[in-house]
């Protein structure tokens, strides 16, 4: 019998840990769930547990994440694209599959209010209609994150980093002549669906799927007074001028699932999971054509880095069920827990705090900005 390598094995027995954790946390949920009881399943012993993770909570939010990211994929994925001629929002009938969760349709989007009613079908088609069954898995999951300050903040600013990914698709949807700002509905939407998550956990029934769909579908035509106002930023330096070699890892793109081309002209922005809202300020002062790509990055790569994937496989879950391909926003996502692409933008100590940004055109880094407004910063820099 062959050998196997040290990685080899840690990859083995670390894929016997999360199955055997998904199966624990679905019979007894978080709470209950023991870390000797994963251990006696997965046929290791505590300490081959934790040289894998670093603690419960860590592999609870590593089992969601690796969930989400397979049900994100195309052929993960829990229904087909409908055939033209489905009935419109609001009017199908909805059918139950084998997760206790409710199946709608999640039609082709053509404008705004089409993207936010469909990618509301989406996201109640995974709403439990009863507490158990596969769909428990997640009801800990808000109660572990409002349990611990340390994991709020991250959150939050993964919330808002999702709510600018699907702002930026609906402004796409707009047209450039109605194009507004739409990031606060898209945070009123994702708000509601949050909601109406916490309703079904709670109190299994009392959502009404479709009245969720119609009230997502109309905040598109909601006037929150939503507009982008640049940054002011007198005490933040001008990025510098650089010319130094781009040498980039490969990444794959947490949004599209798909390879990230970071050699293209753009801006990389590092940045840590308290900084991520940030990245809007480099879209919106990116010339047109340019790329720019947000690098995510932790103190905390053992706990914060599942909790990171997750919120943006869901995301993603969603979306590739409604976006045509040109309504995609223009920016994407890495997830850097290894810090390759960071240290490749010159960034080689990060923490949740970081803030770091590179203008690349052709092939090469030529200006670069650290801390508060870098983003914005290398984004407009005049060379």
């Amino acid at each position: 019998m062959e050998r196997l390598t040290r990685a080899e094995l840690q990859a083995r027995n670390r894929a016997r840990v999360l199955t055997a954790a998904r199966d624990e946390f679905t019979e007894r949920g978080f709470r209950d769930a023991k870390v000797d009881a994963i251990a006696d399943r997965a046929g290791l012993t505590r300490g081959a547990v934790y040289s894998n993770f670093p603690g419960k909570r860590a592999l609870y939010f590593s089992v969601l994440a690796d969930l989400a990211e397979r049900e994100a994929e195309p052929d993960g994925l829990r229904r087909s694209s409908p055939a033209s001629g489905e009935t419109p929002v609001g009017e199908a009938d909805a059918e139950t599959n084998d997760a206790g969760t409710v199946d709608l349709g999640t039609p082709a989007a053509a404008t705004a209010r089409e993207a936010l009613g469909a990618f509301a079908r989406a996201w109640v088609s995974r709403l439990p209609l009863a507490t158990d069954g596969p769909a428990r898995l997640g009801m800990d999951l808000m109660p572990e994150v409002l349990a611990d300050q340390r994991i709020r903040q991250p959150f939050a600013q993964l919330m808002k980093l999702n709510a600018i990914v699907l702002g930026l698709a609906l402004e796409r949807l707009d047209g450039h002549a109605r194009a507004r700002r739409r990031v606060r509905v898209a945070e009123t939407a994702l708000t509601t669906l949050h909601g109406a998550s916490q309703m079904a956990d709670a109190a299994p029934g009392f959502v009404e799927p479709f009245d969720i769909v119609a009230a997502c579908a109309g905040l598109a035509d909601l006037d929150l007074g939503d507009r982008w106002d640049p940054p002011h930023l007198p005490f933040v330096p001008r990025a510098r001028p650089a010319r130094e070699p781009w040498s980039p890892p490969l990444a794959v793109d947490a949004v599209r699932g798909e390879p990230v081309p970071l050699a293209r002209d753009g801006v990389v922005a590092v940045l840590g999971l308290h900084r991520l809202e940030a990245v809007e300020e480099a879209v919106r002062a990116m010339p047109p054509g340019g790329e720019v790509t947000a690098v995510l990055v932790t103190g905390d790569a053992g706990e914060l880095g599942p909790l990171a994937r997750l919120t943006l496989a869901d995301l993603r879950a969603c979306l590739r069920q409604v976006l045509p391909a040109p309504a995609w926003p223009r920016l994407r996502v890495v997830h850097d827990e290894e810090g390759a692409v960071a240290a490749a933008a010159g960034v080689t100590a990060v923490s949740d705090g970081t803030e770091a940004a590179v203008l690349v055109r052709s092939g090469r880094v030529v200006a670069r900005a650290d801390g508060y407004g870098a983003c914005h910063a290398a984004a407009s820099a005049e060379l």
